[in-house]
C-alpha cells in the first residue's frame, strides 16, 4: 500500500492550532473521522464526524478500510488511549499516527513535576484500587479520571484509606482556554466540577504504602486460616523468581498470596483453588491489592483444572502434591520453567525427596520457632518443619 489508508491523531483542547501541518492534511483529506463528540467538535469536521459507540469498537474504523479515514484521540493515543487498540489489528503499513502532548506531559508541565518520577495511571476505566500498589508517602501520581463525580470519590476513597492529608489537585481542560487547576486536600474535596475532570495529581501524605519486600504480613490478607505464612511465603518467592512479564500457576492458592506477590513484581498468575470459598476469597484480595487485571482464580482441582491454561514461567505448589499430580504438571511444562514445592506431611515430603534424586534441584528443610508465653516467661513455640524442594524443567 503506497500511502496508508489511516491517520491516528492526537488533540489538544486547543484544537485545530494546537495540529501539525501533517495532521491537519489528514483531516482535510479524511472521508470519514472518528472520535468522541468534543473531539469531532474541536476538528470543526462537520458532517463527515462519526461519534464512537458505547463501548468503543474498533470494527467501525476497520470497516472503512482502504479510504482516507481519521482518528481522533485525546492527546497521545498510545497512552491510555485508542491507538494501540487499533493498530494491532491492522498492518504496519495500513496506519500512521500524529501525536499531541499527553495529559501526564501537561499536568507534569502546569506542576513543575519531574515526569519520570511520577506514577502516571488510568483510572477513567479501572478501579481506584490500582493505586495500591504505588501509594507510599511521597509519591507523586498523575491520575485519568473520568469525571467530576469520580475526582469526589477519589478523594473519598484515599480519605477512608488514611490518605486524606494528601495534596489533591484537579486539573481540567489542560492547554485549552478553558484551563483549570484546583488546589486542596483529599479529605476536604466535596465539590464536583461542572466540566469533565482530565487528571488529579496527587502528592500522598499519610498512612504507610505497601513494603517492596517480599512477605507481606499475613493480616492484608483474607484467608480462613489456609495461607502460606509470610516467613515461608517470602522463601517461596525467592525461589520462584519473579519478574515483570512472567507467569505464574498457583497451584492450592488457598488465600492467593503467594499470587498477590507474584503480581505485585508485575507479572501475572493463575491461581488454581478446589474450594469455591478460598477462590472468592484470593478474588477478594486481588481487588483489594488493585491486582484483579493481573490474577485469573481457576476453580478447580489440579490437573484437571491446569487444561487449556496460558503456559506458565513458574508454578508453586502449596501443598497436597501427589505423585500422579506432579507428573501431570511436569509434562506440560516447558524447558526453563521454575517449580517450587511446600511439604508438611512426611509423606509429601518423602516425595519431594525422591524428585529431588530423580530432577535435581535445590531441597530444603525450614523450621522456624514463634517467642510465646510459658507461664511467667517466654519460650520457644515451633511451628511444624516445612520442606521445599525447587527446580527447573
Amino acid at each position: 500500500m503506497a500511502d496508508p489508508w489511516l491517520t491516528i491523531i492526537g488533540i489538544g483542547e486547543d484544537g485545530l492550532a494546537g495540529l501539525s501541518d501533517a495532521s491537519r492534511k489528514a483531516l482535510a483529506n479524511a472521508e470519514t473521522v472518528f472520535g468522541g463528540e468534543r473531539h469531532l467538535a474541536l476538528a470543526d469536521v462537520g458532517s463527515r464526524g462519526r461519534a464512537w459507540p458505547v463501548p468503543f469498537d474498533a470494527d467501525i474504523v476497520l470497516g472503512c478500510r482502504g479510504r482516507p479515514t481519521a482518528v481522533l484521540a485525546s492527546g497521545d493515543p498510545f497512552w491510555y488511549g485508542a491507538g494501540a487498540g487499533l493498530t494491532e489489528r491492522l498492518d504496519a503499513r495500513e496506519w500512521i499516527a500524529h501525536s499531541a502532548p499527553s495529559t501526564f506531559s501537561l499536568a507534569a508541565a502546569r506542576l513543575g513535576w519531574r515526569l519520570e518520577s511520577a506514577v502516571c495511571i488510568g483510572l477513567h476505566a479501572a478501579p481506584f484500587e490500582r493505586l495500591v500498589p504505588h501509594l507510599t508517602s511521597g509519591a507523586r501520581i498523575i491520575c485519568l479520571v473520568r469525571d467530576g463525580k469520580a475526582a469526589v470519590d477519589l478523594a473519598r476513597w484515599l480519605s477512608e484509606r488514611g490518605w486524606g492529608a494528601s495534596a489533591f489537585r484537579t486539573l481540567a481542560a489542560l492547554g485549552g482556554p478553558h484551563e483549570r487547576i484546583g488546589e486542596y486536600r483529599a479529605e476536604s474535596y466535596i465539590r464536583a466540577s461542572t466540566g469533565n475532570l482530565v487528571a488529579v495529581a496527587l502528592e500522598a501524605k499519610g498512612a504507610q504504602g505497601l513494603p517492596r519486600s517480599s512477605g507481606l504480613p499475613d493480616v492484608l490478607f483474607a484467608h480462613d486460616g489456609q495461607i502460606t505464612k509470610r516467613p515461608l511465603r517470602a522463601l517461596a518467592l525467592s525461589a520462584l523468581l519473579p519478574c515483570p512479564g512472567r507467569t505464574l500457576w498457583d497451584i492450592g492458592a488457598g488465600s492467593g498470596s503467594i499470587s498477590v506477590e507474584w503480581a505485585l513484581c508485575g507479572g501475572t498468575a493463575i491461581a488454581v483453588e478446589a474450594r469455591g470459598n478460598r477462590a472468592a476469597n484470593i478474588r477478594s484480595n486481588a481487588a483489594a491489592f488493585g491486582l484483579a487485571h493481573q490474577i485469573t482464580v481457576v476453580t478447580g482441582k489440579a490437573p484437571e483444572a491446569l487444561v487449556g491454561l496460558v503456559a506458565p514461567d513458574a508454578v508453586f505448589i502449596g501443598g497436597g502434591l501427589e505423585r500422579a499430580m506432579f507428573d501431570a504438571v511436569w509434562s506440560q511444562l516447558g524447558p526453563g520453567t521454575r517449580l517450587v514445592a511446600h511439604a508438611v506431611t512426611l509423606e509429601t515430603g518423602a516425595l519431594l525427596g525422591e524428585l529431588h534424586q530423580q530432577h535435581d534441584g535445590e531441597l530444603m528443610r525450614v523450621e522456624i520457632a514463634h517467642a510465646a508465653p510459658l507461664g511467667r516467661y517466654r519460650s520457644w513455640k515451633a511451628a511444624r518443619p516445612v520442606v521445599q524442594w525447587s527446580t527447573v524443567r
